[in-house]
């Protein structure tokens, strides 16, 4: 996997516009000098996950490009804290999302909830859980 700084991301990107591929690029939080890949591990795709099995709950992960995130049914039955690696093979890389066990309860309630990952490769994702609901998400 070949790592791309910004002006060398830019640079290839602009030949591909020229090219008439489409090139999709998503919001990354982070600063710093960090690579972007545009293909394999690094991707600027949105992948469709696998649906989750029965009783479990999936999050919606924000700047996606191949993470999934799911709480299965054990553990949101259990009620306590979940560390959650969302990586995947598409995504390449991997991110953590510690669910205190209130939050825990709260997704297993159907209630609103977000929460940032840990940063890897110069970038992070939110992840909301029952986003569909009204009310507000919590934070956590």
């Amino acid at each position: 996997m070949r790592k791309l700084n910004r002006r060398q991301f830019t640079q290839e990107a602009s030949l591909a516009f020229l090219a008439g591929v489409t090139v999709s690029v998503s919001a990354c939080g982070g600063g710093g000098g960090g690579g972007y890949s545009p293909t394999g591990g690094g991707g600027g795709t949105t992948a469709t996950p696998p649906p989750a099995p029965t009783g479990s709950k999936t999050g919606q992960i924000s700047a996606n490009h191949g993470h999934q995130a799911v709480i299965t049914a054990a553990q949101l039955q259990a009620g306590g804290a979940v560390q959650l690696d969302i990586a995947t093979a598409e995504a390449g890389h991997s991110h953590i999302v510690d669910l205190p066990a209130q939050a825990v309860q709260e997704i297993r309630d159907g209630k609103p909830v977000q929460k940032d990952s840990t940063t890897t490769d110069a970038h992070m994702h939110t992840v909301t859980f029952n986003a569909e609901a009204p009310e507000e998400p919590s934070r956590y």
